[in-house]
């Protein structure tokens, strides 16, 4: 049985985090390191740690102490281009909290790392209080992506039908600031 330590990123976890997140854009995704879509992976600390409103989550193994697991927020809304402009419009940088890089390792999925991270990442929205909705975009050829994503929250658009594109994104309710300080 696994234990997993859920917590905010710190610096000695940045190198094991990027190597989930490597490992997921070439294993699951086949796309490789795409630098118009991947360039945080490289500048976890710039782009999740330093800034104000951003966090960068990890799951660590109990037993040896290794990153299994990432979840990681932004206040930066959904871009167009490549997104639809009316996502853009809709979850405008600033009021937007988005979901990014929720990856689990092959070996210690189907355990609740991902409900647990994102659980958390959306405890972070609503402390925040600035946040008026929880974007996220999704690859649904990635195995039990779509089905856990809908588990979370609602689809608003699907590139499948109306582009072609391999994207389905989601928005999740943003919890209310009370259910936090219930905790």
């Amino acid at each position: 049985m696994h234990n997993y330590d859920i917590r905010v990123a710190g610096p000695d976890d940045l190198d094991g985090a990027r190597t989930v997140m490597l490992d997921t854009v070439y294993r699951d995704f086949g796309t490789g390191y795409v630098p118009r879509w991947h360039r945080d992976i490289i500048d976890l600390h710039g782009a999740y740690v330093a800034p104000d409103r951003h966090v960068l989550l990890v799951a660590v193994d109990g037993r040896d102490g290794t990153v299994v697991a990432t979840g990681a927020l932004d206040s930066r809304g959904p871009a167009h281009p490549p997104n639809p402009r009316r996502l853009a419009k809709r979850y405008p940088s600033g009021e937007t909290a988005q979901l990014r890089r929720v990856y689990v390792r092959a070996e210690h999925r189907r355990r609740g790392l991902a409900r647990r991270l994102v659980a958390a990442l959306l405890d972070f929205a609503a402390a925040d209080g600035g946040y008026r909705s929880v974007y996220l975009h999704t690859d649904p050829a990635v195995p039990g992506a779509e089905d856990f994503w809908l588990s979370q929250g609602v689809a608003v658009c699907d590139e499948r039908e109306e582009t072609g594109e391999r994207v389905v994104h989601f928005e999740i309710p943003v919890p209310k600031r009370d259910r936090i300080l219930a905790h």
